[in-house]
């Protein structure tokens, strides 16, 4: 596996993701929106995240479309400054992603590859292999319009699903500004 973290934060950043969930339905510790994208900030230990649900998803077998039941799909960046994890990218399509496979986002004319855990508990995320790709990834996405990620279920569905980076820039650097430091 090659993401930097995986073994050791897969817990972690689930929980973090089931925190971001049951934050956004509460709003409970969400300090700004800007746009297309949510600034939370949590304490003890001091978190923060920008967050944003895709404005168009396709689900695709055999190259037909098909409707699936997903859970939430969400991007993410976070700082995690007492773990010196400052934007971090990740990406949960709101499945199991398949086995040994990774996730591919498109950012104008720029491509990542984003993997995902190799775990059971890690396979529902996705994440860049390293700290410089992850701000590699932050710089595209502050450059772009839309992030467009595409992954393939453990059920063999291929999905793309289209983020719009909308108030990204504003986001991050709140998010950066809060815990960067």
């Amino acid at each position: 596996m090659k993401h930097w973290l995986v073994g050791a934060l897969a817990g972690t950043v689930l929980a973090v993701g089931a925190s971001v969930a049951v934050a956004q339905e509460e709003s409970t510790n969400r300090v700004n929106a800007a746009t297309d994208w949510s600034v939370f900030v949590e304490d003890d230990p001091t978190q923060c995240w920008v967050v944003s649900t895709p404005r168009e998803t396709v689900n695709t077998r055999d190259g037909r479309v098909v409707s699936v039941n997903r859970g939430e799909i969400l991007m993410f960046v976070s700082f995690w400054p007492g773990q010196e994890r400052l934007g971090e990218v990740s990406f949960t399509g709101g499945y199991p992603f398949a086995e040994g496979s990774t996730v591919s986002m498109q950012v104008g004319d720029s491509t990542f590859e984003l993997f995902i855990g190799d775990t059971p508990e890690s396979r529902e995320m996705a994440w860049a292999a390293s700290p410089q790709d992850d701000q590699r990834i932050i710089t595209a996405m502050k450059r772009g319009a839309d992030a467009v990620m595409t992954a393939r279920s453990a059920r063999g569905t291929q999905t793309q699903d289209t983020f719009s980076l909308m108030g990204f820039t504003a986001a991050v650097e709140d998010a950066e500004t809060r815990c960067g430091n």
